[in-house]
């Protein structure tokens, strides 16, 4: 039995770079626009607000939990929302389904919420008792005790490595091989500290491979690339894409996303003439990537590693 939070709860969640974000994403009186992982709705209500009067949002998600978290902290908002229980890889296909397209501004605040880690039953935080699971969706298939009790020990070490840059992994895959069955979140976090040796790092010895785990579950960093290219094609001209991270990798996508797009050519270094047909797309907003405050990281320790990135849509071709 999954537990979840009320819109009363919203006190878990705290929207990270919220300001920063409304402004980069130039929300303007009468605009439209998406906010791909609507979570709990901070940023979402923070949208509809700049945008009044005669602003609309389309929120999506893939948790249906949080799709229904959301209809109640935008509930003064509820004739200016569209909800989609989807995942952002099928961005394009939700706002033509909608009649979203163009729009002004799409926003992706990756990871996971408070919301979600607090709510019991996922899986998601090492910190409650609770079956492996870490799907945002039930209808996916994989869920994390699939990789913790089935991978091959040099598998699941490539999934901690890879996905969660854990220096330990093959060292950590070992503890978990010899514990299986692993039931459970916290039998998982047990098995992972014994394997990490005390006071090597600030943040819980599991952190990074339960992160791994989730984002291999959710299939993360490809549905990021598919989403990005598919929230650049439907911004209208002068139209803003903001993606805030909170992990190297997904941070790496992003970057290495508008450097590309920016771009007229994207031809090899060492071929002498372009061939590629190339125009760019974006021009970027953000030459480095916006980071939380001091005072933000105090009231919210888990901002700590955000990075807010922002484009503005070009007339050129994708």
């Amino acid at each position: 039995m999954v537990a979840i939070l009320s819109p009363r709860d919203t006190l878990f969640h705290t929207s990270v770079l919220l300001d920063e974000a409304i402004e980069n994403l130039a929300v303007q009186p009468g605009g439209r626009y998406i906010d791909a992982t609507v979570g709990a709705g901070g940023h979402s209500l923070a949208i509809l607000r700049e945008s009044e009067p005669g602003g609309l949002l389309l929120a999506l998600d893939a948790d249906p939990h949080a799709i229904e978290f959301a209809r109640g902290s935008l509930s003064d908002y509820i004739d200016s929302v569209q909800f989609a229980n989807a995942n952002f890889r099928e961005l394009k296909r939700t706002a033509t389904k909608y009649n979203f397209v163009p729009v002004h501004g799409v926003l992706l605040d990756l990871g996971l919420s408070s919301m979600q880690l607090a709510a019991s039953g996922r899986g998601f935080s090492f910190q409650t008792e609770a079956p492996l699971d870490m799907r945002f969706s039930e209808k996916q298939t994989l869920t994390a005790s699939d990789i913790v009790n089935t991978y091959a020990e040099a598998d699941l070490a490539n999934v901690i490595w890879e996905l969660g840059e854990e220096r330990l992994s093959r060292r950590i895959a070992k503890s978990i091989v010899r514990a299986r069955p692993i039931r459970t979140t916290t039998e998982l976090a047990n098995v992972v500290a014994h394997a990490a040796p005390p006071g090597r790092s600030r943040i819980h010895p599991a952190t990074k491979t339960f992160q791994a785990l989730r984002i291999a579950v959710n299939d993360e960093l490809a549905a990021l690339t598919t989403a990005l290219e598919q929230a650049r094609d439907v911004l209208g001209v002068g139209g803003r894409l903001v993606v805030i991270s909170f992990h190297s990798l997904e941070d790496r996508i992003a970057k290495q996303f508008f450097q590309r797009e920016s771009k007229d050519c994207i031809c090899p270094p060492e071929q002498p003439t372009c061939n590629c047909g190339h125009k760019a797309t974006l021009r970027i907003l953000t030459k480095r990537p916006v980071t939380p405050s001091t005072a933000e990281i105090e009231r919210n320790p888990r901002s700590r590693s955000a990075k807010l990135r922002a484009a503005e849509r070009l007339a050129g071709n994708a």
